[in-house]
């Protein structure tokens, strides 16, 4: 038995015990007895109490895996606690370790296919990286496009918290009026916090728990001039009136700017995608003229320098389209 068999063996072993795992794992996130039970009851629970909301966890303890063993020792690694906040900020309903066996498996199959097309060890290593990268990226693509659904949206919910206050309610009366009448996901948010407040937590701490959730200046801005004002005294209403109308021309200002730096962005993706574009196109026109490149030592040299300067451009280019405001 060869090197070369033995490893596809273990590699192909390796796939198969990983998607088995990650088989059985999205099972028992979505089809286990376990979790039907809870279905059962929470639909019990909800019969009859009007229009159906966004589903929310009930409890403080974050599930990380339906497994306890598992469970346990995920709740000990600090960066998968960071992992299960992103996925929490991104609204994503999976457990951490659905994630990471999806993660994993995709991986497997990138050194996988490299074993079987006869790759070199990096670049089924690089391979293997990006594919095993992908749930994470749409991971954050996801959250990236929920907090500016919230931003958007931000400017209204405390519009519709300023008039409620000058129509008498009182404060978490009026966040609950943005629970029940704002669309998602800031509804599902205010709803968090008025379930906490409704449980016993503090305003002040609600807010602050709202703030951690959402990590947006605006939401911030707004978590903390209700506390100070709480504490200080003044026209809620009317501060939150003033902070709307700030918001919301902000995020005006931030979508002007956006659309004058379009066409800086563009001129990025093109002068980023074009040589990758040419040496694919050259590749499969003339495979000898790139050869030397890759083979003679001065070439893969001159390789390592020009992805170096390219990495460099690239940088200096999104840097200066990255506009904050």
């Amino acid at each position: 038995m060869n090197t070369s068999f033995a490893l596809f063996v273990a590699v192909g072993f390796v796939a198969v015990v990983l998607l088995i795992e990650g088989l059985y794992v999205y099972w028992s996130d979505t089809r286990s007895p376990e979790v039907r039970r809870m279905n059962e009851r929470l639909q019990s629970m909800t019969e009859g109490a009007g229009p159906a909301v966004a589903p929310r966890h009930l409890l403080k303890q974050r599930v990380l895996s339906h497994q306890p063993v598992l469970q346990r020792l995920l709740q000990r690694m600090p960066p998968v606690v960071q992992l299960d906040r992103l996925m929490l900020q991104a609204g994503s309903t999976q457990t951490v370790s659905r994630l990471l066996s999806m993660g994993a498996l995709a991986a497997v199959s990138g050194l996988l296919l490299g074993a079987l097309l006869g790759w070199s060890w990096p670049v089924q290593l690089g391979v293997s990286l990006a594919l095993g990268a992908v749930p994470l990226l749409r991971l954050l693509r996801q959250r990236a496009k929920r907090l500016r659904q919230l931003e958007a949206q931000l400017p209204e919910a405390m519009d519709l918290i300023s008039r409620a206050l000058r129509a008498g309610h009182a404060f978490p009366s009026a966040m609950g009026m943005v629970a029940s009448e704002a669309p998602e996901p800031i509804a599902g948010e205010f709803r968090i916090t008025t379930d906490e407040i409704a449980f016993g937590v503090s305003i002040d701490n609600a807010l602050n728990n709202l703030a951690s959730r959402v990590p947006n200046a605006d939401m911030r801005y707004f978590a903390m001039a209700v506390i100070i004002q709480r504490e200080t005294g003044g026209n809620l209403s009317e501060l939150l009136g003033k902070l709307a109308d700030l918001v919301r021309e902000r995020f005006l200002l931030f979508a002007k700017v956006r659309g004058l730096a379009a066409e800086g962005k563009l001129s990025a993706y093109i002068l980023t995608g074009l040589p990758f574009c040419v040496a694919v196109a050259i590749q499969f026109t003339n495979p000898e003229y790139l050869a030397a490149l890759f083979t003679d030592p001065a070439g893969i040299q001159v390789v390592y320098g020009a992805l170096a300067l390219m990495a460099t451009g690239i940088f200096v280019m999104w840097r200066v389209i990255d506009i904050k405001i």
